[in-house]
């Protein structure tokens, strides 16, 4: 009797399309929203104004739709270590980038977890990743560097540039992990909005205690930019955009739905040059056909047998 498909086997079908389309969108456009963060305010304290907003709102709505909010001490640790991963460290590694690097440049990095995730992911099973799902990470990898090329020669690894690139690198670490962390809550069947809701609290909770033993003031900036910015990073990256990666997830599995960060620098590097001073060269165009054509790869990955 044929067995059924995993998420990393199956077919990409018409919703998972839209998914991975949508998570794309939502992310790339909150590269620039974060910069405009950075200043007046500690990135820790902005964060802490983001995730005590966006945790309420994600209580709320798991109480609406009827979600269970009682767990055991095992799924609460399941939980901690998704506040520490998708929910602070990784978004706070990317503010502290952002102030040595372009909101394009940002996305750049965050796409090397198209080849973390599923490196993470084979060591996790003891396995290696499907040939198609590797050649296509490795095209797009291969792209990133060719977007990034031309600004480490020009720049260096001065003027904190390798600062950023640490950062940036550390938080696609923490949200590749993350991400893998995600495939156990599908296993366990927990509600995604009760999921979110504790992973967004404890993540406020690490950031509120960095805050603090930094001796961060807790304040805002009060500009129509930075607030403007605020309720942008709360409602789309944060609020929506995590609820539509974990479906796609629960729907592709980590491997398929990470690479869509190695789509995410075309859409991110096109507001970065409109915004910005990112200037285009024949390496990036080069990069982000390369990025394309492994995006193509991955998604037809769940066909091949």
């Amino acid at each position: 009797m044929p067995q059924p498909s995993s998420p990393a086997q199956s077919p990409f079908g018409l919703a998972d399309f839209g998914l991975y389309a949508a998570t794309v969108l939502i992310f790339s456009s909150g590269w620039l929203p974060l910069r405009f963060q950075l200043g007046v305010v500690a990135p820790e304290v902005s964060l802490v104004w983001r995730f005590t907003v966006a945790s309420c709102c994600m209580f709320a709505v798991a109480k609406a739709s009827g979600a269970r909010l009682g767990f055991p001490a095992r799924d609460h640790a399941l939980f901690l270590v998704l506040g520490a991963s998708l929910f602070s460290l990784n978004f706070l590694a990317f503010y502290y980038a952002g102030f040595h690097l372009a909101s394009g440049l940002l996305s750049v990095l965050f796409a090397l977890s198209a080849v973390l995730i599923p490196i993470m992911s084979a060591a996790a099973s003891r396995s290696w990743p499907r040939p198609r799902i590797l050649a296509g990470a490795v095209l797009g990898v291969a792209g990133v560097g060719l977007v990034f090329g031309p600004v480490l020669s020009e720049r260096g690894l001065g003027s904190g540039l390798h600062l950023g690139l640490f950062a940036g690198l550390a938080g696609a670490l923490l949200f590749s992990f993350g991400s893998m962390m995600s495939m156990a809550v599908g296993r366990r069947g927990l509600p995604q909005a009760s999921t979110n809701a504790y992973g967004m609290a404890y993540g406020l909770l690490i950031l509120a205690a960095i805050a603090l033993v930094k001796g961060d003031t807790f304040e805002v900036e009060w500009t129509a930019r930075y607030l403007g910015a605020l309720a942008y990073l709360i409602l789309f990256p944060t609020l929506l955009g995590y609820a539509v990666y974990f479906r796609l997830i629960s729907r592709i599995g980590a491997s398929r739905a990470g690479y869509g960060t190695v789509v995410m620098p075309v859409l991110a590097l096109l507001i970065s040059s409109l915004v910005e001073d990112f200037h285009w060269t024949l390496a990036a165009a080069l990069g982000i056909g390369l990025v394309l054509i492994g995006n193509v790869i991955v998604l037809g990955a769940g066909k091949a047998r």
